[in-house]
């Protein structure tokens, strides 16, 4: 069915809060295109070195691959409106040294990367909590187009601001680029300043930030769909990049052209972007995701080849643009993707996790391309970029992108914490549980495999040591194990089951041949033996149930 605007494609515009943030970060994207456009260009001017000059797409997008994890964690347990107004501000501090040193005439390569490398660590800090606030500001029906949005909103910036920065940088310099670099980000921390986000659930308390990282990346690692659109993602970002990053020296090496061309040229990569951008909802209502993927891979792949042997700007043009709407579809389809296969309490993470492994990608693609360009030539890079695209598409053949809007990540909410006859406080522990199930001869073969799917689950959502016994003298008793850290650790890990994960449970009480449900044993752990009761009864302890 096609996307109406009332429907689809701007539909998550009726929801205020969202409008609002995302017309501030168009204006702090439109900054954004300033400072990259006058960084590659100064940098174009201090240095002749190709490699050089791809470096600074790499000072932009390392931060997030080093930064990301961390970033994704503190966006899972803080507000997530202070870390971006935290970021925002990190930004605007060192835009403002960039543009004081540049306009001064203190600047060198060297600094030059250094600082934006600063701004791209505030952007590694900023990215998982804006994010992630997608779900906050709009339903989840709603994220695919929010996250289309967002690309269309960039792209339109990038259409626009290439171009005014290469006037920009023409008529005034690098430095006046940078200088309303920093204006934009003001813009931005007034639009976070007046959002009330929903207030988060204080049930628990916040995580330990190392173990929210490592509970993260047990998460992706434990999710199939999620580790697919990162390695196709990763994939992407390396021969992608090589478009972008090596842009400066094709315009001025392969084109012979100046600033303004150099602008002009990243204009008509939004441009492209923006159609792709737009088409998205059509292609999204009759195409498969994988479909789209592979794509993507190809007509880049295309766009690629075409400016290896393109050597006129009329040519050129056009060729940029195919690169800018594919470069949309594909990165708007993954984000959308990672977004809609984690539940709320770890979706920071997981597109952290995505984000680390995309602009990593595109990190490596930077230097790497800037090292064939500079060694050998630039139309072999670009040649060889295309080569690698179009293995991207081929590894669709073996491992499809999910369709992720058929799976209901909403809490399962079926856990009741239990009345506990010994004093416990909230970091008691090692806890290990272990629950029984009297199963059918027959109907092995359908539990075993139900306990695989619920190993990962467990594994997943945090579970440590997790291991499935049989009785000897009975075989018809087993018994699944596990550990986790303290009591509310426990507790945080049964909260986090979704409706998706009912199924396997329901299955699992229908094979269960006891009389009741099957039987949990909640026990903590004692390494060693104390020499007295050093946990009294509740009812002891003047504590009642």
């Amino acid at each position: 069915m096609p996307v109406s605007a009332s429907s689809g494609q701007l539909s998550p515009f009726k929801y205020p809060a969202f409008a609002t943030i995302w017309s501030a970060s168009l204006v702090s994207n439109m900054g954004t295109q300033l400072q990259m456009v006058g960084a590659g260009w100064l940098m174009t001017s201090l240095t002749a070195s190709h490699d050089m000059v791809a470096l600074v797409q790499s000072a932009a997008t390392l931060p997030v691959m080093l930064f990301a994890l961390l970033a994704g964690a503190l966006a899972d347990n803080m507000e997530r409106r202070r870390i971006m107004i935290a970021a925002q501000s990190f930004m605007l501090l060192s835009a403002l040294c960039l543009a004081a040193m540049t306009w001064a005439g203190g600047i060198t390569p060297w600094l030059l990367l250094g600082l934006t490398f600063l701004i791209g660590s505030g952007n590694a800090l900023n990215n998982p909590s804006w994010q992630a606030s997608v779900g906050d500001l709009v339903p989840r029906k709603e994220v695919p187009q929010a996250v289309l949005l967002n690309s269309i909103g960039f792209n339109m910036t990038r259409s626009v601001g290439p171009a005014l920065g290469g006037i920009i940088v023409a008529a005034g310099g690098a430095a006046a680029a940078f200088a309303l670099n920093a204006c934009s980000f003001v813009v931005m921390l007034g639009a976070l300043a007046r959002w009330k986000p929903p207030a988060r659930d204080t049930r628990l308390p916040r995580e330990n930030i190392w173990r929210a990282i490592w509970d993260g990346v047990s998460y992706v690692s434990m999710s199939p769909n999620i580790l697919r659109v990162i390695l196709r993602g990763t994939v992407f970002g390396i021969g992608a990049v090589c478009a972008l990053a090596l842009l400066p020296v094709i315009t001025r090496d392969m084109l012979d052209l100046g600033a303004t061309s150099y602008g002009l040229f990243l204009g008509c990569f939004g441009l492209g972007a923006i159609g792709g951008g737009f088409s998205g909802g059509w292609l999204k209502a009759r195409v498969s995701p994988e479909t789209r993927a592979r794509g993507g891979f190809v007509c880049l792949a295309i766009a690629l080849c075409w400016l290896a042997l393109s050597r006129s700007p009329w040519l050129s043009a056009p060729a940029f643009a195919l690169a800018g709407a594919s470069w949309v579809l594909n990165l708007s389809l993954f984000n959308a993707t990672v977004q809609l296969s984690a539940p709320r309490w770890v979706v920071g993470r997981a597109i952290s996790l995505y984000q680390s492994g995309v602009f990593g990608g595109m990190a490596l693609g930077s230097w790497m391309w800037g090292e064939v360009a500079e060694t050998i030539s630039i139309p072999v890079a670009l040649a060889t970029a295309a080569v690698l695209l179009t293995a991207g598409a081929l590894i669709g053949l073996l491992l499809r992108l999910p369709e992720a809007e058929e799976l209901d990540l909403d809490p399962l909410n079926r856990f009741r914490e239990p009345q506990l006859e010994l004093d416990l406080r909230a970091r008691s522990g090692p806890i290990a549980v272990m629950i029984d199930y009297e199963i059918r001869q027959e109907d092995v073969e359908e539990f075993l495999l139900i306990m695989a799917h619920r190993r990962r689950i467990r594994l997943r959502d945090g579970a440590r040591r997790w291991t499935l016994l049989r009785d000897l003298e009975n075989p018809r008793l087993w018994s699944e194990s596990y550990h986790v850290a303290t009591w509310t650790e426990y507790v945080r890990h049964n909260l986090r089951r979704t409706m998706a994960d009912a199924d396997s449970i329901d299955r699992l009480r229908e094979l269960h041949q006891g009389d009741d449900l099957p039987h949990v044993h909640r026990m903590i752990e004692r390494p060693t033996v104390p020499r007295h009761d050093d946990m009294p009864l509740r009812n002891t302890a003047g504590l009642s149930h």
